[in-house]
């Protein structure tokens, strides 16, 4: 099956810097993905290569079938068939709702833009805004009227440029579920750009996490958490510690927290010094475990408390226990490791 969006091997750089090198990604029609990294990473230059507001130096950018990007050579945005949509939601201020979201059908017939723009505001549930003002409306609100716009137009495929950063933790959680079941619904093709987790885990069926200029692990978002294969990915999703730990066999380790068997088969040697992933989910409290862990730190969480938690060589780990197992800063509390996936990293 021929992808709608393909990218091979694409080099783009600025000021003589390069930005993105050695990047490939293909989104399947429909498909919801996302590109998760730090500030500076250059997602934001990946979804601007794709519109077409950045030439690329290597490689090329492929629509369906058609090329729309090479070295030398750039479709024009206004020809990609693309929606956009913006942090800062980009409205017409001095335009309605309903103007707003037509306005990308100025060549269409008064009717037909009618019906659509009817059509859409219903898909984001602001029929009843249709003449208020954007200065009128909250921060999600103007974010369902920029999306209702980019759909308007009919485009292949939506492109979303960290949309809900200016909006609080709980509408930016709401709003991120709102807008997959939109996309899933219209059975549009969506590319997420976000530094939030959160927000990539809660829209995308697939995750790209980069990492200065470079896609490292294209994956779901639960073998992100669990079975991370780079250093850094491991370290930047979810919380979690390191310790280190010595191989016995392909999928075994000793460690202070005792002989860990994973389901991932290493091809380090026996003696092997390593370091071993420890998500808060591995450790769990146990008052008969011969094994203590000193809390030295508490986040209560409503339904759980994250502690951290000093082992007997001066190592910590962070262990999520259900909040009605409430213990004092100082206190010793018994535990034990239970781990179905054993990350390990040459030490």
């Amino acid at each position: 099956m021929t992808p709608l969006l393909d990218l091979r091997d694409i080099e783009c750089r600025y000021r003589g810097h390069t930005v993105l090198s050695g990047l490939s990604m293909h989104v399947n029609q429909g498909s919801l993905v996302c590109l998760l990294g730090p500030s500076g990473c250059g997602k934001t230059t990946v979804l601007r290569a794709i519109a077409g507001f950045e030439p690329i130096y290597h490689g090329e950018i492929a629509i369906g079938s058609t090329t729309v990007s090479r070295p030398g050579y750039a479709l024009a945005p206004e020809k990609r068939r693309l929606g956009m949509v913006f942090q800062d939601y980009a409205l017409f201020p001095h335009m309605t709702v309903g103007d707003n979201v037509g306005f990308a059908l100025r060549k269409a017939s008064a009717e037909e833009r009618r019906k659509m723009v009817a059509r859409m505001l219903k898909v984001v549930g602001l029929e009843a805004f249709k003449t208020r003002f954007p200065h009128e409306l909250s921060g999600g609100q103007q974010q369902r009227v920029a999306l209702a716009r980019a759909l308007a137009a009919q485009p292949e495929a939506i492109l979303l440029d960290e949309p809900f950063s200016n909006l609080d933790v709980d509408t930016r959680e709401r709003l991120s579920l709102e807008v997959r079941e939109i996309l899933k619904n219209e059975g549009i093709t969506g590319i997420l750009v976000t530094h939030h987790q959160d927000e990539a885990f809660a829209l995308g069926d697939q995750i790209g996490v980069m990492h200065e200029g470079r896609i490292l692990q294209w994956d779901t978002a639960y073998n992100l958490y669990h079975e991370p294969y780079d250093r850094f990915v491991a370290n930047f999703i979810g919380q979690g510690a390191f310790l280190t730990g010595t191989m016995l066999s392909p999928d075994t380790v000793d460690t202070e927290l005792g002989q860990l068997r994973g389901d991932r088969a290493y091809q380090w040697s026996k003696g092997t010094r390593v370091e071993i992933l420890i998500r808060p989910d591995d450790i769990v409290p146990d008052p008969d475990s011969p094994l203590t862990g000193l809390i030295t730190q508490k986040a209560f969480k409503g339904a759980e408390v994250m502690y951290t938690l000093e082992l007997p060589s001066g190592d910590q780990v962070l262990s999520l226990f259900p909040s009605h197992h409430d213990y004092a800063i100082g206190a010793r509390v018994g535990i034990r490791a239970d781990m179905h996936h054993v990350v390990a990293f040459s030490d």
